[in-house]
This record gives C-alpha cells, sequence and structure tokens, in this order.
C-alpha cells in the first residue's frame, strides 16, 4: 500500500496481493484518522461479503472468488476501544458480469485498488447495541 495525503483527503493505492481493510487499518494508526468517508474501485480475485440477517442478530458470511472488477466500495471511519473501525460495503462484478454485494469482510487485490478515505475532523464513536446487534455509532462517549 502506499498514500499521499491532499488537504483532507488520502488518495490509497492497494498492490496486489493485499487485504483492503487491513491496509485501511494501517492508514488509519499511522494517520491518527479518527472518523472519515471511504469510496474506491479495482480488481480482486477473492472477496468474503456479509449479510447482517435481523431477526438472528447475526451476519450470514459469503465468499467469492474468480476474476472481479470493484464497482463500488464506499464505507466510513470510526473508533471503538480505542481502534479504528471500519464498516465498508462492496459492489463486485465477475466475467460474465453479474454483480454481487454485501457488507465487507475480506477483499483481496488482484490487480490493484483505488482508494479515497475523505476525514472528517473529530471522533465518532461505537457502541454494541444488544436491541440491534449491530455496533452502532456513539456520540455520548467523545
Amino acid at each position: 500500500m502506499e498514500y499521499r495525503k491532499f488537504d483532507r483527503y488520502y488518495v490509497v493505492r492497494v498492490d496486489k496481493g493485499e487485504e483492503v481493510l487491513s491496509c485501511l487499518k494501517k492508514l488509519c494508526k499511522e494517520e491518527n484518522i479518527r472518523a472519515g468517508l471511504v469510496s474506491g474501485l479495482g480488481a480482486a480475485d477473492r472477496v468474503v461479503v456479509g449479510l447482517f440477517d435481523t431477526e438472528k442478530k447475526q451476519y450470514r458470511k459469503t465468499e467469492i472468488t474468480g476474476m472481479m472488477e470493484i464497482t463500488s466500495l464506499t464505507g466510513n471511519i470510526s473508533r471503538m476501544s480505542g481502534e479504528p473501525y471500519l464498516h465498508c460495503h462492496i459492489t463486485v462484478c465477475n466475467e460474465k458480469m453479474e454483480v454481487m454485494g454485501g457488507h465487507l469482510n475480506e477483499c483481496h487485490i488482484s490487480g490493484t485498488g483505488e482508494i479515497t478515505v475523505t476525514c472528517i475532523e473529530g471522533e465518532i464513536g461505537r457502541k454494541f447495541s444488544d436491541e440491534i446487534g449491530l455496533n452502532l455509532y456513539e456520540f455520548d462517549s467523545i
């Protein structure tokens, strides 16, 4: 991964063989990014996506492999337990131009990943909600 900062934006290149979320977490730690937005595209060969079952309060994961274009990667950055917390969704298409997507758990780059992180001044926290079963934005702890 390489990146450059321009004002409140980071332009990030994720290289072949690297995993997107781990690279973004590393960036957040190195640059002390405490709140932000993520947008990107690229090429991948292995993606793990999830769908949250609101009744069972758990994610169902699906692994997708093969040649894929990342047609949309979007998300946000907050903090939980003092660590960067990335909440991202992804849409990919395969060689038949079939589109799949969901909550991003892993994305392994096969060519390149081009991602922009927009920093938000301040900090946004997260706290687990027993009622919902998810880590929700928390504004009181900041």
